[in-house]
């Protein structure tokens, strides 16, 4: 295997990860600093207790998150954007700016579509 076919694995995971639904909205709700398990569920809304998990597992691994356990009773345990993990929040930033500013073109943009491409009406439905 090339260097230049390994480096497009590689560039292909990062941008699989960075690019996840859930990923986004994780690091948007840990760029304000740490955050308890419990606490992230409730700020991505939608997300399973199992898809918080494995992102946040996979967030890890790949050296965006860090894991941090306290020797406390229950157990505590905070998650937090690691430096690299940090360096995310402004391209995402660019990102949320952008969807604000062209929501409406993409909603317009949307409907029209939806116009143009609506089935037919059956015409025995017409009849009725």
């Amino acid at each position: 295997m090339s260097a230049a076919h390994r480096r497009e694995e590689g560039t292909r995971h990062i941008l699989d990860r960075i690019g996840d639904r859930w990923t986004v909205l994780i690091v948007v709700a840990l760029r304000d600093g740490s955050v308890r398990f419990s606490e992230l569920r409730r700020r991505v809304e939608g997300i399973s207790q199992k898809m918080l998990t494995q992102t946040l597992r996979g967030l890890e691994r790949d050296g965006i998150v860090r894991r941090t356990v306290y020797p406390e009773v229950p157990v505590r345990v905070e998650y937090t954007l690691t430096e690299a993990g940090r360096t995310l929040c402004e391209p995402l930033s660019a990102l949320e700016e952008w969807s604000i500013a062209h929501l409406g073109d993409v909603s317009a943009a949307q409907e029209s579509y939806d116009r143009a491409h609506r089935p037919p009406a059956d015409s025995t439905d017409r009849d009725k």
